[in-house]
């Protein structure tokens, strides 16, 4: 994958999580969605082409793991926020090299 694809890719990731900061979801949910949201950040703020991909793969991997501790955020706009961030995260696992 291009760097420039997988920027974007990261950057939707962060976007997603990032979204739910508004939200008004349940503390537990909160946790979890907010560390996802500090590593999605960071690799969102980087460039690509200086991070090493075993790195990036780790990192998205976690975001993953994070995300799959929220089953409901008590909040439906949230709940779909999530939802979509697992997506990313997972069509950016699939394209690992």
């Amino acid at each position: 994958m291009e760097d420039t694809a997988l920027e974007s890719k990261l950057s939707q990731l962060h976007e997603k999580l990032a979204a739910t900061r508004e939200r008004p979801i349940e503390r537990e949910a909160s946790r979890w969605i907010g560390e996802a949201d500090a590593i999605a950040a960071d690799l969102a703020d980087a460039t690509v082409a200086e991070l090493d991909d075993a790195v990036v793969w780790k990192r998205v991997g976690h975001v993953a793991d994070l995300l799959s501790n929220v089953e409901q955020t008590g909040d439906d706009a949230a709940d779909e926020h999530v939802a979509a961030a697992r997506d990313v995260a997972d069509a950016i696992l699939e394209l690992e090299t």
